[in-house]
Parts: C-alpha cells; structure tokens; sequence
C-alpha cells in the first residue's frame, strides 16, 4: 500500500483573502482551497508547506492523518479566550503541546503510530472536531483533560512512551462533565484514541455538568446590565469576525474572571491507567462468563430439541424405516443427507433400547440393497451411523 496523508486546514474567525489564497496556492497546486478551507490528499509525496506557520499565518485549525496511524489536531486561540498557564498544565512530551504566537495560542495534540484499523476517509473529521475551539475559548477545559489522557494512553500501545517515574505524576485538574462529553469532545477523544476505559476510570472524579453549567437566565441578566457602549464595542467585534475572543471574555466577565469550575487532580498516571486495566479485566471476565452463559443455554436448547426430535422418531415405531428407503430411493442428494439424518436418530434410539444389533442388521440390509449409490453409502460411512 502507497504511503497516505491527509491535510485539512478551516479558518474559523477570519476568512482568508484573494491575496492569502494565493499565497497558500503557491504550497500546493492540487489542494483544494476556498476562503475558509485547505484540502489535500498524497498518495505520494509530500506537503512542502509548514502546518504549523500555515496556522500562524491564516487558519484556526489543522487536521492531519495518515495510513501509518498519525493522528494530528492543531488549534489556535485568542491567548485572551485561553491561557498558556491552564494549558500548561495539560501538556504531555510531544503528544500534547502548547506555544504562544503574538496574540494566539498553538495547542497541538497527536496520537503517534497505531496498529489498529485504518479508514482512509477523513473528510468529516474537523469538521465535528473544530466544535472544541469554541468550547475552550468558552472555559470548557474537556477537550485539554481528553488529550492529556490520549497521551499517556499511548502507555499502554507502547512501554516505552515514558519513563517510569512518570507513572507518579499527578492528573491536571479534573474538569466537570467528561462523564457526558459534547459531540466534539467524542469525536476528540476517538480521534486520540482515548481509551474507553481510562476514560471511565478518569471521569469518576468529575463533578456533574449540571452542577456547574452557566444558568442561561442568569448570564442574560449580567449582559444587560453591561454599558451599551460595551455592548456595541463587543458587537463590532463580532462583526469583524472575533466572535470567540467575545465569547469567552463575556463568560469570563459574568463567571468574575474565573474559567468553568474545575477539580484539583489527585490521581496519578499509574492510579488511572492501572484503574483502567481492572476495569477492562472486570469487563472481560463479566463478559467470558456472560457466554459461558450463553453456550450453556444454546446446549441445554440444543438437548431439549434432540429429545423432541428423538420421541417423534421413536412414535413412528418402523414406519420410520419406510421412509428412510423412500428418501434413498429418490436419488437426490438432499434426500439421502435426511436419511442419514434419521438413521442416526435410530441408531441413538437403538442404542438407548439395547437394540443395537437389531439396527447394525437393518443397515447392512440397506446397504446390500442400495449397492449402486455410492452418495448414499458415503453418507452411511458417518460415525453417528456406523459407530
């Protein structure tokens, strides 16, 4: 198989101008571009082009995959919509990093090489995924618990990720709801490759959504009590394509400056992953036993059904013996299988009622008479017939 890439590129706050379009068409002459989008696809080769100042300089968000198992999804914010001290604490080695460029913040997140599945489509990924960028700058800090999770996740694909003494190293803190992720945030955590299971483990500690979700009716009656002059100002802005900077300066104002409430960690890396693998065990011997289960009612149906079968042959008395020599006696191949069928029902009845030599007779007799039928005398050879 060729070696595949995907690159995606969205501009969320700004569209890009003639004059940026084509300059990034100078990248790539078979990407697919328009004002809001970037789109290339390599069976071979390479991009020439740098995804990370390809974000710097025009787009929002980045996606990148490919068929060796690189997932890749990068982010730039308003540093007033998130700051480089909260995602700091999120960041793991090379999976989950954060840089600061002029007034943004690059939050880059990858799930290295991966042995699983592929699926070479990835035309709808960013497009769910891109609904975290708004949930960030709005103070939901899911998203950044999710990669820091897939990072050391990558524990369990590959030992030697890390050192062992990360093994001690506390969670960030814990931010409420990862027990009922957003859309987004499934598709993020699919997307790195987050571990259901570690996931599970990690979202016991989380406080409920509810508990915690701006009262709508609330947030409405600290907006109008703002200036108007400010709410003009913030109007403008938004019609000048900064909606999210706006948005999360407004919660940030109504919530006192003050991000989504979150929990101080208290679980290291080898609590979660640790919990993680019991929980799976769990599940796995609950599962064994569920078909162990399972193959014991299809055996104990199977015994039912066998002894209907047998008391209805067993009711024909020899009439049964009848049928069998008209069902040879047509020649057909299905027929001959249903009078293997019931002479190896007779031979168990025969069996059961010490009448076995009486049966081995009456086959031989069979035999004798339906010489010319090799189909059939195969069929005979059967060890539930001959045994």
């Amino acid at each position: 198989m060729s070696e595949y890439q995907y690159y995606e590129f969205v501009a969320v706050d700004r569209p890009l101008t003639e004059s940026q379009q084509a300059q990034v068409r100078e990248l790539s002459i078979r990407a697919r571009i328009t004002a809001t989008r970037f789109v290339n696809e390599y069976q071979w080769g390479d991009f020439q082009g740098d995804p990370v100042r390809m974000v710097e300089r025009y787009y929002d968000a980045h996606l990148y995959v490919t068929n060796w198992g690189t997932h890749r999804f990068l982010l730039k914010l308003p540093r007033t919509a998130l700051g480089r001290d909260v995602v700091d604490q999120y960041c793991v080695g090379d999976y989950v990093t954060a840089r600061a460029v002029g007034e943004h913040l690059l939050i880059d997140m990858t799930s290295g090489e991966y042995d699983g599945d592929w699926e070479e489509s990835a035309e709808d990924s960013l497009s769910v995924l891109i609904g975290v960028r708004a949930e960030l700058a709005g103070g939901d800090l899911r998203a950044l618990y999710l990669a820091w999770l897939a990072g050391y996740g990558t524990w369990e694909r590959d030992e030697d990720a890390f050192d062992r003494d990360r093994d001690e190293e506390l969670e960030p803190p814990v931010p409420p709801g990862l027990g009922a992720l957003t859309a987004a945030q499934r598709a993020l955590a699919e997307f790195l490759r987050v571990d259901p299971d570690v996931l599970a483990v990690a979202a016991v500690a989380s406080p409920n959504l509810a508990a915690t979700t701006d009262d709508p009716s609330a947030v409405a009656a600290w907006i109008s009590g703002l200036d108007v002059a400010d709410k003009d100002g913030l109007l403008l802005r938004v019609a000048l394509g900064e909606s999210t900077a706006v948005r999360s300066e407004l919660l940030r104002g109504y919530r006192g400056g003050a991000a989504q409430p979150v929990m101080a960690g208290t679980r290291t890396v080898a609590d979660l992953l640790d919990g993680a693998a019991r929980r799976r065990a769990e599940r796995e011997r609950a599962q064994a036993a569920g078909r162990d289960r399972e193959f014991a009612r299809q055996e104990a149906e199977y015994v039912r059904e066998r002894e209907r079968r047998l008391r209805r042959v067993a009711a024909e008395g020899e009439a049964v013996w009848g049928r069998v020599e008209a069902l040879v006696e047509t020649g057909r191949g299905r027929a001959y299988d249903e009078a293997a069928e019931l002479l190896a029902d007779l031979r168990e009845l025969a069996e059961r009622d010490g009448h076995t030599i009486e049966f081995v007779c009456c086959v031989a007799n069979l035999r004798d008479r339906h010489a010319r039928r090799p189909a059939f005398l195969r069929r005979l050879a059967d060890p539930s017939i001959t045994r």
